[in-house]
């Protein structure tokens, strides 16, 4: 078995010195001491992966910037690994943030490097099994953590999410049902995603039931399949959800509003597999894997009668929360920076630069619609970027000012760092945000006023009352 080949550049001669010609873990390595030569020894040897340290560079950062361009695309897919003081140059700091280059920085030890670089270049399985799925984990040397999948990936640097995420992706491999709890927003469907992508169900349809969405008359025909004549508008034979999910993967959200009956079908799907459609005595087999999802903690809904104990019980048993985004704060820089560079080509936009006041609105925000709401107004901001600068005065309003928008949670507040406005300058940021907030989730629910009445926590006819004073009727 051939050993993987690792190139890797440095001018610091004890750093090097450290690289055995023929690594412990199984791979060889290949040094050289300027990134002009970088390119020309990882072509020559076929390498699988390189490293660049590039601490204490010289002129700005501009040529080594334009020479990592060449390289990461000499590389294609294989892994570049870019080390950097803790002041990096702008050119490094965008080349990285733009493409795939892992960016370290700092007093980065060659071994936390290898580490890194042992995850992402695996040795050639001695099995075919291990070439073909290879793991979906990959933990970084600054302490995040990485799950993978074929069109998305789930990253995060809070202590507490690391553990959720190591344990979900082992679950994520198993054929088994997953419960994920967290608030609208917090990213349940993403989530989900990710898991139908790192199982061995992935080439299978991913198909979804947003349950909140359906009248509760015709939840259960939506999944289960009814007969032709079964109810009024029957008009033809029609295969559920969980028939159409095939060998697939099918997410139902928004669960916690399930009828007692549905869940009665809910829980004998979950245990056999098996369940009629409306209007039939046949019964029919589901072969999908489930994921179920819910804003809401099921336990108060146990203790209110509204929800089964055995059907809880049976869910609970690996059962996945996802915290809010104010409660990963390490984290949205990181999203930021993800969704501006997704933006930025979606929109056509060209943005050269961050300012750090821009950072420090996001990070002072509380974000009471999570992930999404973090989305939209990066989204916004990519909108109106000037002369290719991110700065403040493109954020939404109220994310400038910190007027925070409705939310189930009474804990959420401003950091308190934040200026105090009069009453009279609070009153007049209210009414701008909330018709701005109006407007946004009217946007996402494509103008339904029941879906955007259920998102923002309101009736429909406090929603009907607040776009007529608003001019949005």
């Amino acid at each position: 078995m051939s050993r993987p080949v690792i190139a890797v550049m440095s001018q610091r001669s004890q750093w090097t010195s450290e690289l055995p010609a023929s690594g412990p873990d199984g791979y060889s390595f290949v040094t050289c001491d300027s990134l002009e030569k970088l390119g020309q020894l990882a072509k020559d040897n076929e390498a699988a992966g390189v490293i660049a340290d590039l601490r204490n560079v010289s002129g700005g950062g501009h040529q080594q910037e334009q020479m990592l361009e060449r390289l990461r695309d000499l590389m294609g897919e294989r892994p570049v690994v870019m080390v950097t003081d803790d002041d990096c140059p702008e050119p490094l700091e965008r080349r990285a943030m733009w493409s795939s280059i892992q960016h370290l920085r700092g007093d980065v030890s060659i071994d936390s490097v290898i580490d890194w670089l042992q995850s992402a270049v695996p040795l050639e399985a001695e099995t075919p099994v291990a070439a073909v799925n290879p793991a979906p984990q990959i933990r970084t040397p600054d302490s995040g953590m990485v799950m993978s999948g074929i069109t998305r990936r789930f990253e995060t640097f809070t202590p507490e999410l690391k553990r959720m995420l190591e344990d979900l992706t082992v679950a994520a491999e198993k054929d088994v049902t997953v419960l994920l709890i967290g608030e609208t927003g917090a990213g349940k469907t993403y989530l989900s995603n990710l898991i139908h992508e790192v199982s061995p169900r992935k080439n299978e349809p991913f198909v979804t039931v947003a349950c909140g969405a359906l009248p509760g008359d015709l939840i259960e025909s939506e999944l289960f399949g009814h007969m032709r004549g079964s109810f009024t508008s029957a008009h033809a034979d029609k295969d559920g959800k969980f028939l159409a999910a095939g060998k697939g993967t099918l997410l139902l959200d928004e669960i916690d509003v399930l009828g007692p009956e549905q869940q009665v079908k809910l829980l004998r799907v979950i245990e056999t597999g098996q369940f009629e459609p409306v209007g039939s005595n046949d019964t029919q087999t589901s072969q999908a894997r489930l994921v179920v999802a819910s804003n809401l903690p099921l336990e108060p809904l146990v203790q209110q009668g509204k929800f089964r104990p055995d059907l809880y019980y049976r869910l609970s048993m690996l059962k996945f929360e996802l915290m809010p985004l104010r409660k990963r704060r390490p984290d949205i820089k990181l999203l930021a920076k993800r969704f501006i560079q997704d933006k930025s080509k979606k929109l056509d936009v060209v943005v050269h630069r961050i300012e750090q006041e821009f950072f420090d609105a996001l990070m002072a925000y509380p974000w009471p619609g999570n992930v999404r709401e973090l989305e939209h107004a990066i989204q916004r901001a990519v909108i109106y970027c000037r002369d290719g600068v991110l700065s403040t005065d493109e954020l939404p309003k109220h994310v400038r000012t910190g007027v925070i928008g409705p939310t189930n949670d009474p804990t959420v507040v401003l950091d308190s760092t934040r200026q105090e406005v009069d009453s009279k300058q609070l009153g007049d940021q209210m009414a701008v945000t909330e018709k701005e907030l109006i407007e946004e989730a009217l946007m996402r629910n494509n103008y339904n006023r029941t879906k955007t009445a259920r998102e923002l926590g309101v009736s429909r006819v406090t929603l009907y009352n607040k776009m007529k004073r608003y001019g949005l009727s």
